[in-house]
């Protein structure tokens, strides 16, 4: 795509990106065949080539206007058009690009959109805030509209036991902001799995959001804070070589931090330490699987432990192009992996997307459980937080973290057989 941009960003860092991102275009078109929204909607400009257009329009100095800003709004940021891509377009980085412009340039958005926004951004990244407006909304949930009332969790798992350190190998697990809170069961199972395998895991504490949440609101500069805070928090055991990894149990949360390098590289003082914290993130399920054979004595040989539908996160599979990891240590923990129609597509979670746009949120959950649902699981697994949440808001069937079933056959739980 031959682009000419503006003057006012042409020569700047954002503008050489979004230049070299823009001219790997050759207007294919496979990416609106796995763009969700493009589905759901059929024009041509909720599917990435058309914001792809609007985005160079942008860019080359035309009038930025809410119409350019809502069909960017209705962009998930899901990153399967990346995956699809067969000349390596990085829209994600170029929409990053766009939005930041649009929050600059376009009329401002009204007053309760705006209100919306900066209360999401002030309260999610916040965890004890979160806290009191989640246990402020569990005692009022019957009093609740039913679209409010089925993002409102009535309780959450108890955590269980988390092993004391004991270990040489040591790794750090990000607590995040909203996990802890709606499923801390999450990161004590995964420190008892990486127990048997020999691994102590550890919170860092002042650890909380990793910046996702803001900065996809558009306060770009805000989520950049956040990570600097997240860096501070874990840099001393990392410069002190404590730890030998940095490990994300919320599949969003590790799409992010891998990419730190990329979001604080005009940083002089965080660019350095940004690209070791990057470098030393792992999945969990990259961990788990590279100790499969020290937890293999464990659940060697598992018995049939039933039915369970995998749904994968866009984090996962198109924003750390992780695929297959979680599905073969579920099998080979004794569960019977259900075939899932249009894996690729998301459930609609997207972060704060599913407040946003509830309307499309709301569609594309119920056809992504439609496909999960279609091989008669006993249990949906997840890998993220954000999905978890959302999906189960829509469905009597438990929807869980992967970690949390494989924690269960390692310590030769019952399971459910009765699917």
């Amino acid at each position: 795509m031959q682009t000419s941009l503006a003057d006012f960003i042409r020569d700047t860092p954002q503008g050489r990106e979004a230049d070299a991102i823009l001219r790997k275009c050759v207007h294919c078109g496979f990416c609106n065949a796995t763009c969700p929204t493009y589905q759901l909607l059929g024009d041509e400009l909720d599917g990435p080539r058309g914001r792809i257009y609007l985005m160079k329009q942008m860019l080359e100095g035309a009038p930025v206007t809410e119409r350019t800003r809502l069909h960017l709004d209705r962009c998930l940021t899901c990153r399967a058009c990346e995956t699809t891509c067969p000349s390596g377009v990085e829209y994600g980085r170029l929409v990053d690009i766009g939005r930041a412009l649009i929050e600059e340039r376009a009329p401002s958005r009204g007053q309760i959109a705006r209100l919306t926004r900066a209360a999401l951004a002030f309260a999610l990244p916040r965890t004890r805030l979160f806290g009191a407006a989640l246990r402020l909304g569990q005692l009022v949930r019957p009093l609740l509209p039913g679209a409010l009332k089925a993002k409102v969790p009535s309780r959450a798992s108890a955590p269980g036991v988390w092993p004391a350190p004991r270990h040489t190998r040591r790794m750090l697990v990000l607590a995040g902001c909203v996990q802890p809170l709606l499923a801390p069961s999450i990161n004590a199972a995964a420190a008892r799995v990486l127990d048997f395998a020999g691994v102590s895991l550890l919170e860092a504490r002042g650890a909380g959001c990793c910046g996702a949440v803001r900065f996809h609101l558009n306060d770009q500069e805000g989520g950049r804070d956040d990570m600097r805070a997240l860096i501070d928090a874990w840099w001393p055991s990392v410069e002190r070589g404590e730890v030998e990894a940095i490990v994300m149990t919320a599949s969003g949360c590790g799409s992010t931090v891998r990419e730190y390098a990329h979001y604080l590289a005009q940083d002089p003082a965080y660019r350095d330490k940004a690209a070791r914290i990057a470098g030393m993130t792992r999945d969990l399920s990259e961990v788990v699987a590279a100790e499969a054979e020290a937890l293999g004595a464990q659940w060697g040989g598992a018995a049939p432990r039933g039915r369970v539908a995998f749904q994968s996160p866009c984090s996962l599979q198109h924003g750390q192009q992780i695929r297959g990891l979680v599905e073969a240590l579920l099998a080979r923990a004794g569960y019977e992996l259900t075939p899932v129609a249009e894996a690729h597509l998301c459930c609609g979670s997207a972060g704060t997307y599913s407040i946003l746009q509830p309307a499309l949120s709301i569609k594309l959950r119920a056809r992504k459980l439609g496909a999960l649902q279609a091989g008669v699981p006993a249990q949906i697994a997840t890998a993220n937080i954000g999905c978890l949440a959302h999906l189960q808001a829509g469905t009597e069937t438990p929807v869980r973290h992967w970690i949390e079933l494989i924690d269960e056959a390692l310590r030769g739980g019952a399971g459910d057989n009765s699917a």
